[in-house]
């Protein structure tokens, strides 16, 4: 299995984290991708470093949404360089969110088309954080040519349609352990609709614990429960869930 999206860097690990990274390859986690992205570029930085201290992490670079409103030319410039560290596979996460509106819409969007020019221009994928804005988010994809490098929509909270869109432009999707909450139908019917070989799966760990953990701290190791619930959805083993995702995932983000 493959934890597509974790927040490695999270200070709710602290002195746990390697005792998390061993429970995860106990678990039969092989390869974690750790996402870079938070409030400034601490996370990115954070990131990049673990990413080269262990031979099964990989690590993404970006500025959340949430806080692109307080970005300078200092730290896209920063991020330039960052993307191109060895074991950096993707930028992000990026993208919009409508719910919160931390940012502006109109300084959100401009930067999500930023970053997808960033992603072009290193030739990495993105790894997208959309949040009531699916159609924004597709039009600015579609705009700025985010097919030529692809990406991932992160935890998947949309339905068959939104689905549909993100497929249509060469995008994958990704689901978290959401998919286990019993609110998330629409979520399952998507991951139904989607070709098995357009998925990935995530913990988004710390947060989104699945079910039986939901509540608690999460770690890439409960990635297994999310594999699991895609199995039984779509009528397969879980071990051919696992293989197919992880294969996703290494072609994605061209990993070693």
């Amino acid at each position: 299995m493959i934890d597509s999206h974790c927040h490695l860097d999270e200070d709710r690990y602290g002195a746990d984290l390697p005792a998390v990274m061993e429970r995860a390859r106990a678990a039969g986690v092989t390869a974690m991708i750790c996402i870079g992205s938070g409030h400034d570029l601490t996370s990115a930085r954070a990131a990049v470093s673990l990413a080269a201290r262990e031979a099964d992490v990989y690590a993404t670079v970006g500025i959340h949404p949430h806080d692109v409103a307080r970005m300078t030319e200092a730290d896209w410039a920063e991020l330039a360089d960052l993307v191109t560290r060895p074991r950096v596979v993707g930028v992000g996460e990026t993208g919009l969110d409508y719910f919160y509106d931390h940012s502006p819409r109109q300084a959100q969007q401009a930067a999500y088309r930023r970053f997808v020019a960033l992603a072009r221009q290193h030739g990495r994928p993105l790894s997208s954080h959309i949040r009531d804005a699916h159609e924004d988010a597709a039009a600015i994809l579609r705009d700025e040519g985010a097919a030529q490098v692809g990406g991932v929509i992160h935890c998947f909270t949309g339905g068959v349609e939104d689905a549909r869109r993100y497929l249509d432009l060469g995008h994958h999707l990704s689901f978290s352990g959401i998919m286990t909450f019993k609110n998330a139908q629409p979520i399952r019917e998507a991951a139904v609709f989607a070709p098995l070989d357009r998925i990935l799966v995530e913990t988004d760990a710390p947060f989104l614990a699945p079910i039986p953990h939901r509540g608690k701290r999460n770690e890439p190791a409960f990635i297994a429960h999310t594999v699991a619930a895609l199995a039984e959805l779509r009528g397969i083993s879980v071990e051919d869930a696992a293989t197919a995702t992880a294969g996703n995932a290494r072609r994605l983000f061209a990993l070693e």
